[in-house]
């Protein structure tokens, strides 16, 4: 039994933390003044919330398990409430207590009132039978695809995320329009929520590589063709569309003369000869089968063999898509990353495999030069490759690389560039994010905001979306760098002078600015901190991700997903095996949601 002096030990430190939201609360005056009334009750909470994390409390919080009592570790929920309940058992331990056991129960159990009223405001109401929603990453086709958006809703999808940074406003009506009519159809709810861009750096083209093509037929682990490749011949003043066939254009006469049975024979760009089969001809083009691997290339020569009349016709294939070739970077090598629009080409080389010219390729916002140094680090294609900057000069960083894979890292255009010991300053909206944003006030329930590192990229947006009269428009606030998770409470404090708002956890990113091992740690603070404010959150970022792609989740992928049914709604990305990334994560989240309501403490 703890003495009385022990008790009034405990007691005091309880005050302290009391005292220190007082003192919080002065401090955060301004930014307590300016939220939205529906957040005001959250606000304070999230203030009272640092000054516990501010104190220390883990020899109070031991003491306290020792005693039987709550350890205050949830009470990131409502801390001045917690706080009082495990002060007034303490009271009732020495004796001087006066309410029944029923009060104190009540005060450990309160739960946020509003929290599920802010939740239901951005994400709509919750899934029968779910307390976690599901958002999806609309692929193109989704514009094109009806279908495609019924059985995404059919599966469990609860919120339709479009990606500003791809496709254009025709495209993003279509899919739009899909959403709502599916929605209508199936008597459901789901919610569009748009994603702009922001200020995200990235590297520039590369230098186109010739217009070829490889042919490969279907060989047996021993290298024995099992199964011939098959080839689309179509006209080439058609529009070329995706399709799991090789795609070759060629003059549409070359079409309209071939018939089944007729043969093609050309040298390929080797100079060997190979001839394929026209197997089957519709109002598309021709299917061809070949036996044997070759390489197709714009202007090969081709002849029509023709079965019934032996004629024999020349043909050149026409353009096709230039392939890319990507940076192959070694630990090592220099990469020189420069301000010019100049296409990325591949290091030079002599005979002797000596390095004339080392690769180099763009940045598309060069103007972030201005904030790095040398001896500073930088990420490259989300951490797979990363370097040193040995030198910075006019319009051009030297980078030495220090992280590629053993045979070499692949770098490519468009892919991401992260500086994360830097103090870069880019502007929260872009000049694409401010036209973009018009029609996503007209369009989507809310509107999502990439690369915050400060509470004036939130102000920027919010002074915008007040030009745009766009009062109803939620707000999710995406957390994917460093100086974003340092400044989080500010941020969450900025944000809630608008209503509804959500923060988003965008893993990937910020595993790569902030290490990929502290992670799990940075997750966990976020949603204390928005579990603290009672602000929803959006668990994101290469959940199912390998189910997604290729159709077989990992096992740490269904660790993850199960992990995920903390937050309050969940994001999937785009893939050719969606659906059954969606119908997954829905039976783990309402399985999960029955294990976790049982470990409440």
């Amino acid at each position: 039994m703890a003495s009385h002096a022990d008790i009034d030990q405990l007691r005091a430190q309880l005050e302290a933390i009391r005292e220190r939201a007082g003192v919080l609360e002065s401090t955060y005056t301004k930014e307590l003044s300016s939220v939205h009334p529906e957040f005001r009750e959250g606000a304070r909470n999230l203030v009272h919330y640092l000054a516990l994390r501010e104190s220390n409390t883990h020899e109070l919080r031991n003491d306290l398990r020792r005693l039987g009592l709550s350890s205050l570790a949830h009470a990131e929920r409502n801390v001045l409430a917690s706080v009082a309940a495990v002060h007034r058992a303490l009271e009732h331990l020495a004796g001087r207590g006066d309410s029944d056991s029923r009060e104190l129960a009540g005060l450990l159990q309160r739960r946020n009132p509003t929290a599920d009223a802010h939740r239901q405001a951005i994400l709509g109401a919750r899934p029968e039978g779910r307390d976690v929603s599901i958002m999806v990453t609309l692929p193109s086709e989704a514009a094109d695809n009806p279908m495609l958006v019924t059985e995404m809703i059919a599966a469990g999808m609860n919120i339709a995320r479009i990606n500003c940074a791809h496709d254009d406003a025709d495209v993003w009506t279509r899919m739009i329009g899909n959403v709502h009519q599916a929605a209508a159809n199936a008597d459901a709810e789901c919610r569009v929520i748009m994603d702009l861009a922001g200020p995200k750096l990235r590297t520039g083209e590369l230098e186109p590589g010739p217009g070829v093509i490889h042919i490969r037929p279907k060989r047996d682990p021993m290298g024995r063709v099992i199964a011939p490749r098959r080839i689309r011949l179509i006209p080439e003043d058609v529009l070329r569309r995706g399709t799991k066939a090789a795609v070759i254009p060629v003059p549409r006469q070359c079409i309209e003369l071939a018939e089944v049975g007729d043969a093609i024979r050309f040298r390929d760009t080797r100079g060997k000869k190979r001839r394929l089969s026209i197997a089957a001809k519709d109002d598309k083009g021709l299917v061809l089968e070949a036996l044997e691997g070759s390489y197709v290339a714009t202007g090969t020569q081709m002849v029509l063999m023709r079965r019934e009349t032996g004629e024999k016709i020349l043909y050149e294939v026409g353009e096709l898509p230039a392939v890319e070739q990507p940076l192959l970077l070694h630990i090592g090598d220099t990469l020189i990353i420069h301000s010019d629009n100049t296409p990325g080409e591949p290091a030079k080389e002599d005979a002797d495999g000596h390095i004339l010219a080392p690769a180099h390729i763009g940045c598309q916002q060069p103007e972030v030069f201005d904030d790095l140094s040398a001896g500073e680090t930088v990420s490259l294609n989300d951490g797979k490759i990363s370097g040193v900057i040995r030198n910075v000069s006019d319009g051009q960083l030297e980078v030495e690389i220090t992280k590629a894979k053993p045979t070499g890292s692949r770098l490519r255009g468009q892919r991401g560039i992260n500086f994360p010991k830097s103090d870069i300053r880019l502007s929260g909206l872009t000049e694409t994010d401010n036209t973009n944003l018009a029609f996503v006030a007209e369009h989507a329930d809310a509107v999502c905001l990439s690369f915050i590192r400060k509470p004036k990229d939130i102000e920027l947006l919010l002074a915008e979306l007040d030009k745009l009269s766009a009062e109803s428009l939620g707000l999710v606030v995406k957390v994917e760098t460093k100086k974003a998770f340092k400044n989080l409470p500010r941020l969450v404090l900025a944000a809630m002078r608008r209503y509804p708002v959500a923060v988003m956890i965008a893993r990937g990113d910020l595993a790569v600015e902030c290490g990929w091992d502290r992670l799990a740690e940075l997750q966990e603070e976020i949603l204390w901190v928005c579990d603290a404010a009672r602000v929803p959150v959006m668990w994101a970022t290469q959940v199912l991700e390998q189910e997604a792609k290729k159709g077989l989740p990992s096992r740490a992928e269904i660790t993850d997903a199960a992990q995920s049914q903390r937050a309050d709604c969940v994001m999937l990305n785009k893939g050719p095996h969606i659906l059954a990334a969606i119908h997954t994560l829905d039976s783990i989240l309402r399985r999960m949601q029955t294990l976790q309501f049982q470990r409440t403490s």
